[in-house]
Order: structure tokens, then C-alpha cells, then sequence
């Protein structure tokens, strides 16, 4: 492809870049919720993540207008209130303790005689080791897949760009985090996928802009910190078009998995839908903003060449 001198003249939309501190309050004020948020309400760990069974119910019939008649045999027969999702035919049980044999067969049996007697159930047991396991597990894939992506933006580009790209991977993460917390919404291994597919979509709309950038960098004339800022601001209007059409593709997929997908995916689709909606917003307005702040605190150098090469 071949690009042509940049035109240093002011753009006149809207300037990202000159509200930027704007954006990056908002965002602090998002992560310091989220912080007392979890702090206080921690995050609601399914069996995935503690010991514990859950038992996924399916029934012949409908029985989503039976809730409270399944809660009532639950406590009668000494199950306690364990954590309900239902569904039209299908009921997913989450208990804290691990079910016995006998458990198993008096809530199978109870659920066949008293509801459905089509009824099948799948039980799903983690013990406490395998529960610390996969969380330990699971903090070292986002920890390294962080690591990957810095390591490689910044022989890619450079490490100020590798800086602002990993804080606003960060950021989609903490923030979907952050409204699992709130919501109380159950964290499972399916959400930890979601979070890795959030790190490799927010990454990749993230390198189209910086990749203008640099590009754009290369042919522009600066001499100012102005013209850097006007620079970025020129990329981030550029590649918008391609931002907005992208995540709308992806939400809008996202959105139908959601709706039309099973029960066992819909924390997934959700988590996705939340980070999507957070990484867009994140390669817009907080990852080249910050790069660009990182920049200007270099030193300036003799020529607009070297400068546009650094």
C-alpha cells in the first residue's frame, strides 16, 4: 500500500484526543467501582471454580412456572437453597457441598415422582483441589497471554505502544469482571474463555489503529506536540468506520447466541457481549490517548524525521 505526506491541517470533528482526560476519569472512576464492588461482593464463583456439585436437570415438559414448588422440595428434603437457573425444560442446581450417592438418587427420584417422570439429570462434581487448580490455572492463561501480546507489540511497534495496549486489555477485562461482580452473574471456565476471546478482539481493533498511526506518523510533518495529537486523532477517524462495522458484526452474532443459544453458554455469550461493548470503547478512546501521553513525555528530538521514526 502506499500512503502519501500527511496533511498536518487541524481535523475539524471531534477531537478524542483533546477530550481524552475526559474518558480516561470515566474510566478510573469504572475501576474504582469495580474495586469496592469486588471487595465487597467478591465474584460468584460457579462449581468450575469451588468445590462443590452442580446438577443440570432436563425435563420433558415446561416447568419454568414451577420454581417455587422445586424450591419447596429441595428444603423439604434437607438440599437446602442452593443457586436455580431455569430454564423451559431445563434446571440447573449449583450446591456449595459435594453430593453423595444417596443425594443424588433421592433428588433424581424426588424430581421423576413429583415433576417430570421424563426427567434426566447430570451431575457435575469438583472437589477442592481441582477448584484451586483451575483458579490458579486460569489467572496464568490471561497472565500469559498478556505477556505474549506485550511482548510482541513491542517488537511490533514499540513499548509505549505495548504499555497502552495491555492497559486497555486490562481494562475490558477488569471491567467485565467488574459487572459479573455486580450483577452477581456466575463465573465458570466458559467465562474465562470469554475473557481470552475479549484480550484477542480488543488487541486485534487496538493494532489497526496504532498500525495507522505509525503509518501515519511516518509521513507527517511534526514539529509540535500538536501535530502528534493531530496525527492520532486523524487515525483514530480513519479507522472507525472499520471499528464500528466490526463490533457491530461481532454484537450482533453475539447477541443472537444469547438469546437463541442453551443455558450452558449464556454466561459466555454475555461475558463476550460485555467486553465487546468495553474493547471498542477502550481502542478508541483510552489506548491511543495513552499512547500518546506516554509520548509526550519523551524527550524531543533534533528533526521530524527521527521524531516520526522513533
Amino acid at each position: 500500500m502506499h500512503y502519501k505526506a500527511f496533511d498536518n491541517v487541524s481535523d475539524k470533528r471531534f477531537s478524542i484526543v483533546a477530550k481524552s482526560r475526559y474518558f480516561f476519569i470515566f474510566s478510573i472512576i469504572i475501576t474504582l467501582l469495580g474495586i469496592v464492588t469486588l471487595l465487597y461482593h467478591g465474584l460468584n464463583y460457579g462449581v468450575d471454580f469451588k468445590a462443590g456439585s452442580s446438577v443440570d436437570i432436563s425435563f420433558k415438559k415446561d416447568v419454568s412456572g414451577q420454581k417455587a414448588q422445586i424450591e419447596q422440595f429441595l428444603k423439604d428434603n434437607d438440599f437446602g437453597t442452593p443457586g436455580m437457573t431455569f430454564g423451559a425444560k431445563r434446571v440447573t442446581l449449583r450446591f456449595d457441598d459435594v453430593l453423595t450417592d444417596v443425594k443424588e438418587n433421592t433428588l433424581k427420584q424426588g424430581i421423576m415422582d413429583k415433576f417430570d417422570k421424563g426427567a434426566s439429570m447430570e451431575v457435575n462434581t469438583v472437589d477442592v483441589e481441582i477448584a484451586k487448580e483451575l483458579q490458579g490455572n486460569a489467572l496464568k492463561a490471561v497472565l500469559v497471554a498478556s505477556i505474549g501480546i506485550m511482548i510482541y507489540v513491542s517488537i511490533r511497534f514499540e513499548w509505549r505502544f505495548a504499555v497502552a495496549a495491555i492497559v486497555a486489555l486490562l481494562h475490558d477485562a477488569f471491567i467485565v469482571i467488574s459487572l459479573f461482580s455486580i450483577f452477581k452473574l456466575e463465573v465458570n471456565l466458559p467465562f474465562i474463555v470469554a475473557v481470552l476471546t475479549i484480550v484477542g478482539y480488543s488487541i486485534n481493533d487496538t493494532i489497526v489503529i496504532f498500525d495507522r498511526v505509525r503509518e501515519n506518523l511516518r509521513f507527517a510533518k511534526l514539529k509540535t506536540h500538536e501535530d502528534v495529537a493531530n496525527v492520532v486523532n486523524a487515525s483514530i477517524w480513519q479507522t472507525m468506520s472499520r471499528s464500528i462495522n466490526t463490533v457491530m458484526t461481532v454484537l450482533f452474532a453475539t447477541i443472537c447466541l444469547l438469546i437463541f443459544g442453551s443455558e450452558s453458554i449464556r454466561m459466555f455469550s454475555l461475558a463476550v457481549l460485555f467486553g465487546l461493548i468495553s474493547g471498542a470503547y477502550s481502542s478508541i478512546f483510552i489506548a491511543s490517548p495513552l499512547w500518546l501521553a506516554l509520548k509526550s513525555k519523551q524527550k524531543p528530538k533534533p528533526t521530524a524525521k527521527s521524531s516520526a521514526a522513533s
